[in-house]
């Protein structure tokens, strides 16, 4: 402390001189005095300088006369006394610049912009790959043209890899990543908060009601979300969710032998007066159809997210729906005791360590229908390009993957053509997702588990075609203040099943320049179809009303904003 003390009198008189010879010849540069007078300046600022230099002599002096000697076993306390007014300055700038990094937050603006510089990067390189891969189909065969173009392969990609480690360094720096970590904690228990006093009315008998039927026709991750769009009306007309789970299609017992129940006090869908939606605002109870039925179309409905939120969620995470999706999905899969028990007793019997990615392959029925087949090799490309990328910021000891498929023989296939890499899985939970076993309490215990593993990995591999690729993604929001980019789909982007509509803002202005591109202006609103990840996405303008393809990076997501309840009562709880 003695030391400590001393040293940062120096610096302030190390600061003092540099003050005084700018003030005092900082004149000399731009003034159109007599060269008398600038001599006179000239000489009091060496005097100056000299009288501080000896100042700082005697403050050595007496630096290493305080100095402690190792025998003397003892540790004395000083009090730092400031010597100046210069000093206390700087002390005080000091003290308020740590306490601004501190407490930093950044704007929105800043978030948004150093996002879509990050995307930008990705875009590059997909457009880049894939035109040099076409490029490699068509040039001369000859070995040095292709050794040539391998290595500008190389070399873009390792250019690539050093700018988003340098982003991802950036995004954490000066106290940027505990901002993230508690206002994602914040924002979190605000919205939780909410849940439980919707899904808890003082009154049941009294309260206003929705009610949601859980047996929806399709699989595990489809009724998941079916739920999830229920609750999501719910909250935003203030009505407490009734979910009937009776008779499942995965468990006869209900919801409640796997979730804990979403409502400690209200799980009667009783009342004075029923109807289906959209009824009136007097009707207790009302029916909700499932949501490519439901009409007319509640506002509420993904993509939107709520007003009163939106500039901390968009300032926080890369796909606001994504977040606020994750959050009903959070109150709602909260395992039971004995579902929690077996999830971390297997986690902890496959030994799950980090970094860990998770590889979601659906195969069987979906092939042919809801999406291509694609080679587990495609798969493995973006993995080992996930860890190439992690040796930017230190060495990779064992590259990790956790399987989850509906193949019983990929695991075996994946552990003898990638040899060099450790595999989690289980091929009998791929046993119990055929379609013939698909509908049992082992088969919801198998998806479940694959889900809560494939959400804790560090990044994502799958087809975004598939909902529960999607609900791992969406339970993956839960584990990290912005995860938004911890994925690669192989083939659509995000979208939520019976979504209004998907629409982006041109950033740029773009010129087609064939018959397959579509020109923007900025401000255009685009509803984008899917992005082909070769740095071009396919949608339409809605000021022209052409469909086709622009570059990705031209456009920017188009947040929808709605008037959700604000819930100030709670808040204020």
């Amino acid at each position: 402390m003695m030391v400590f003390s001393i040293g940062r009198l120096i610096v302030g008189f190390l600061a003092a001189w540099l003050i005084v010879i700018i003030l005092l010849s900082g004149p000399m540069f731009h003034s159109n005095e007599p060269d008398e007078q600038i001599l006179v300046r000239l000489s009091r600022a060496l005097g100056e300088l000299e009288a501080l230099k000896l100042q700082n002599e005697e403050l050595k002096s007496l630096l290493n006369s305080l100095k402690l000697s190792p025998s003397s076993g003892k540790k004395e306390k000083l009090i730092s006394i400031p010597a100046n007014d210069q000093e206390m300055k700087v002390e005080k700038n000091k003290g308020e610049l740590e306490a601004n990094q501190e407490f930093r937050e950044p704007s929105k603006e800043f978030e948004e912009t150093r996002r879509r510089l990050e995307n930008g990067v990705v875009e590059m390189w997909y457009y880049l790959n894939s035109e040099l891969k076409k490029l490699n189909k068509t040039l001369p065969t000859d070995a040095a043209t292709k050794q040539k173009l391998s290595i500008i392969f190389e070399d873009a990609n390792d250019h690539k890899r050093a700018i988003l480690s340098d982003m991802k360094k950036l995004k954490d720096m000066d106290g940027l990543a505990e901002w993230r970590r508690k206002e994602a904690v914040e924002l979190s228990n605000i919205v939780q908060k909410r849940l439980y006093h919707l899904q808890n009315p003082k009154d049941c008998q009294t309260a206003k009601k929705i009610l949601c039927n859980l047996n929806k026709g399709c699989g595990y991750g489809c009724q998941i979300h079916h739920a999830v769009y229920c609750f999501i009306v719910a909250y935003g007309t203030k009505r407490t969710l009734i979910l009937r789970s009776h008779n499942w299609r995965y468990a006869q017992k209900g919801w409640e032998s796997v979730f804990l129940p979403i409502s400690e006090t209200c799980k009667d869908d009783s009342g004075s007066s029923r109807g289906p939606w959209p009824a009136t605002e007097s009707t207790q109870v009302i029916d909700l159809p499932i949501i490519d039925n439901v009409r007319p179309r509640p506002p509420y409905i993904p993509l939107a997210i709520p007003k009163d939120l939106a500039d901390r969620i968009i300032r926080l995470h890369g796909n606001p729906i994504v977040w606020w999706i994750s959050q009903f999905i959070k109150y709602l899969l909260r395992p039971q005791d004995s579902m929690k028990v077996l999830l971390d007793r297997v986690e902890e019997k496959m030994d799950f360590k980090h970094p860990v990615v998770g590889v979601h392959v659906r195969r069987t029925d979906k092939i042919g229908t809801e999406a291509q087949f694609h080679s587990i090799e495609e798969y493995m490309e973006h993995v080992e390009e996930y860890y190439e990328q992690l040796k930017f910021d230190g060495s990779v000891k064992e590259k990790r993957v956790y399987l989850a498929t509906d193949d019983p023989n990929l695991l075996t296939e994946c552990k003898k053509k990638f040899p060099n890499y450790v595999f989690y899985g289980d091929p009998n939970i791929a046993k119990s997702a055929s379609v013939g076993q698909r509908y049992t309490t082992e088969s919801l215990k198998g998806v479940i588990l694959d889900i809560h593993m494939l959400s804790k990995c560090d990044y994502l591999v799958c087809t975004f075609s598939s909902q529960v690729c999607r609900l791992a993604y969406e339970i993956m929001q839960n584990y990290h203040p912005d995860p938004s980019t911890y994925f690669r789909s192989l083939d659509d982007i995000f979208y939520f099943g019976g979504q209004n509509d998907h629409n982006q803002v041109a950033f740029y202005n773009h010129t087609a320049r064939t018959s397959q591109e579509i020109s923007l202006v900025k401000g255009d609103i685009v509803g984008i179809a899917g992005n082909h990840w070769d740095g071009f996405s396919k949608g339409i303008n809605r000021r022209t009303k052409k469909s086709g393809l622009y570059p990705s990076y031209k456009t920017v997501e188009k947040i929808e904003l709605v008037d959700f309840p604000t819930y100030s009562e709670v808040d204020e709880l």
